[in-house]
């Protein structure tokens, strides 16, 4: 992707989401329009006005490679028209500084650059506005509200392609006594350290959910029972092996329990949750910080 070399280091998006940073850049850059038009028809063949690049736009970008949304085809197009708005409005600017005033092609260009990247700008910012209204702000995993509608997906594509998949629900062990003793504060970065877990162990394009309190659900995509039980005991794992530090430098061991279901042609979302709660209630009820498959593990009647 490429990126422009702003000659202001400031950078003032970097601490915001990517819609919030977004938001800045189209004011910075509102503001910069302003000072270019300034400087290239009203200052011309007077040694000119310096018009300094808005870094917000870099700063952002930064902030995006972070969350690896850099190779995303409407931002890697975002940042070739910034890019070649900033080399054209400079060539401009060059140009007035030398007393000579702009073609109206050039001007227009210019324009057209600046339009095109505002509209791409607002679009890409609507786009991760609506994104994040589906993310659950404590953990940042998608909430339940587009849970049902990703599982569809799943299940369509298994019974028109035949790719397999499973579900796993996940409860936190003991949690109500997590909370009880230390406060929802610590409840919720309990929270927040099992959903990082979560996420870190499992591949980019499978999905994991907040379904409420200390509930979660994991779909892996392309996966057979066998398979899905490996990641998920894995998961299991990671977990028990990473205590959640509190501010006071003490720590609580975190386990959670797993049920985990193969979906099947003949059966729906709803009744292919209900067996993943059935495979996990099997789990919460003979000890805990265990891995359950329906089917397997457990009586199906």
């Amino acid at each position: 992707m490429t990126e422009f070399k702003p000659e202001r280091a400031n950078e003032p998006t970097d601490s915001l989401s990517p819609a919030e940073g977004l938001g800045v850049v189209l004011d910075e850059h509102l503001r910069w329009i302003g000072q270019w038009h300034r400087a290239a028809f009203y200052r011309w063949g007077r040694g000119g006005e310096r018009v300094s690049a808005p870094a917000s736009f870099a700063a952002w970008c930064k902030a995006a490679r972070r969350d690896d949304l850099t190779q995303q085809p409407a931002v890697e197009k975002l940042a070739t028209v910034h890019e070649q708005m900033h080399r054209q409005a400079k060539l401009i600017l060059l140009k007035a500084a030398n007393g000579e005033r702009p073609t109206e092609s050039e001007y227009e260009s210019v324009i057209a650059r600046f339009e095109d990247f505002v509209a791409l700008l607002r679009r890409v910012e609507r786009a991760f506005g609506a994104a994040a209204s589906g993310l659950d702000p404590l953990t940042g995993l998608r909430s339940r509200r587009g849970m049902d509608e990703a599982l569809e997906r799943e299940q369509n594509r298994f019974r028109r392609a035949g790719q397999p998949f499973c579900v796993a629900l996940v409860d936190i062990d003991k949690f109500k006594g997590i909370n009880d003793t230390y406060g929802h504060d610590i409840g919720d970065r309990v929270l927040g350290a099992t959903a990082a877990v979560i996420s870190r162990g499992i591949r980019s394009f499978d999905e994991a959910f907040r379904m409420g309190g200390e509930e979660f659900l994991v779909c892996l995509k392309e996966t057979i029972l066998e398979e899905g039980f490996r990641v998920i005991d894995r998961l299991r794992q990671d977990l028990e092996r990473s205590p959640v530090v509190l501010p006071d430098g003490r720590s609580i061991n975190v386990t959670a329990s797993f049920g985990l279901v193969q979906a099947a042609a003949d059966v729906g979302i709803d009744e292919l949750i209900q067996r993943a709660d059935r495979a996990l209630y099997h789990a919460k009820h003979t000890g805990r910080n265990r891995t359950v498959r329906y089917g397997l593990d457990m009586a199906t009647s």
